[in-house]
């Protein structure tokens, strides 16, 4: 397999996009949840570009596929948060779906890629 440069793969760059609204919706948070639904949502944020660009590393499309799996993981986790955060009324159902949509979206395409690295 020919190493990817993760930065050109369009996965990565919108789990970057992914990242960045993260950091914005948060900072509407209580501050009673900076140690839990805050930390948790950051990371599994962060962790969706961060395994892409790891796997990229990796020599074979099987390693690298178990990063994909990864980073598609905390994809959904993600998106079972962000369902938290609407039903504790820290997000209104517009940003709510705005932000479901494009994790949606965001999954299709990690799984897409996966299907085309088996």
């Amino acid at each position: 397999m020919g190493r990817h440069n993760f930065k050109k793969l369009k996965i990565w760059q919108e789990g970057m996009i992914l990242v960045d609204e993260t950091y914005q919706m948060i900072k509407e948070f209580p501050s009673m949840e900076k140690f839990n639904l805050v930390s948790q949502m950051t990371r599994c944020a962060v962790s969706i570009p961060s395994n892409i660009a790891e796997g990229t590393s990796k020599s074979t499309n099987k390693h690298f596929n178990n990063y994909i799996e990864v980073s598609l993981g905390s994809s959904f986790e993600w998106e079972t948060q962000l369902i938290i955060a609407l039903n504790q009324k820290y997000i209104s159902i517009e940003k709510f779906e705005f932000l479901e949509h494009k994790v949606q979206q965001l999954q299709k395409m990690i799984s897409s890629f996966q299907d085309g690295l088996k």
